[in-house]
């Protein structure tokens, strides 16, 4: 119990932070306790609708949440997400955890690779939106990380929006794509319902201070601890996977 709310509190403080649905670093953690890989994602699963529903609502009181821009992105998460436990169900563990590094190190480039923000936002077709929404949420749910943690470098490095308001939308995609991926991973029997709601409900608290750290640190700072995230993620996925 005690090791669960602290995951919860890790998770949320991260989720909050760096606009991601929770699981990149829950999946992880579960997987170091000893948990089984799909019930770790259907874990992850449950908690992100927590921290994604909470820290969204944060975000859109301070004014960084574009509801209009992730709208048609989120309608595509949605209907992407109820793939996701048919396609894990028909995945190996270790298929899973490799697409779950691939998703890593392409966060990771994408973020390395574009360091400056643009002053003018792209204006994107609203299918092209719509496709990519489908594919973070099918994908994404799948390996239980909400589809955010590719959303957030797509939206700075291509479409140039700004990385609080790309963090702030990131996490918002999360609220339509944990949805329908819990209701098809619970029809699918991935999801431990208490360990999974107690780690939802201790990572609110957690999603609290990290909007609120996002807001008072400097971008600069921001996207460099996001990059030593993803570094740490890939190294051990890559420890635990190849060694």
């Amino acid at each position: 119990m005690i090791e669960l709310i602290l995951l919860g509190l890790v998770v949320g403080l991260l989720s909050g932070f760096f606009g991601i649905g929770g699981g990149t670093i829950l999946v992880p953690l579960l997987l170091l306790l000893g948990f089984e890989t799909k019930i770790a994602i259907g874990i992850s699963v449950v908690q992100m609708m927590f921290s994604s529903f909470y820290g969204s609502y944060l975000n859109n009181k301070k004014g960084t949440l574009d509801v209009p821009m992730v709208a048609t992105i989120g309608v595509g998460g949605f209907m992407g997400a109820f793939l996701s436990g048919i396609i894990t169900s028909n995945l190996s563990d270790k298929s899973l955890e490799l697409i779950f590094l691939s998703f890593a190190i392409f966060a990771l480039v994408r973020l390395f690779l574009k360091p400056k923000e643009h002053k003018e936002q792209k204006h994107v077709n609203r299918l092209i939106l719509l496709v990519i929404g489908i594919f973070l949420g099918a994908i994404g749910m799948a390996i239980g990380v909400g589809g955010s943690m590719i959303l957030v470098p797509i939206l700075v490095g291509f479409l140039h929006v700004p990385l609080k308001k790309a963090v702030s939308a990131g996490l918002f995609f999360v609220v339509f794509s944990s949805i329908a991926g819990f209701i098809s991973h619970a029809t699918v029997g991935h999801v431990d319902f208490k360990s999974g709601i107690i780690i939802g409900l201790a990572s609110l608290f957690g999603v609290y201070l990290g909007i609120h750290l996002k807001d008072r640190v400097d971008v600069h700072l921001q996207r460099r601890l996001i990059v030593t995230f993803y570094v740490i993620v890939v190294t051990y996925l890559t420890q635990r996977i190849f060694f």
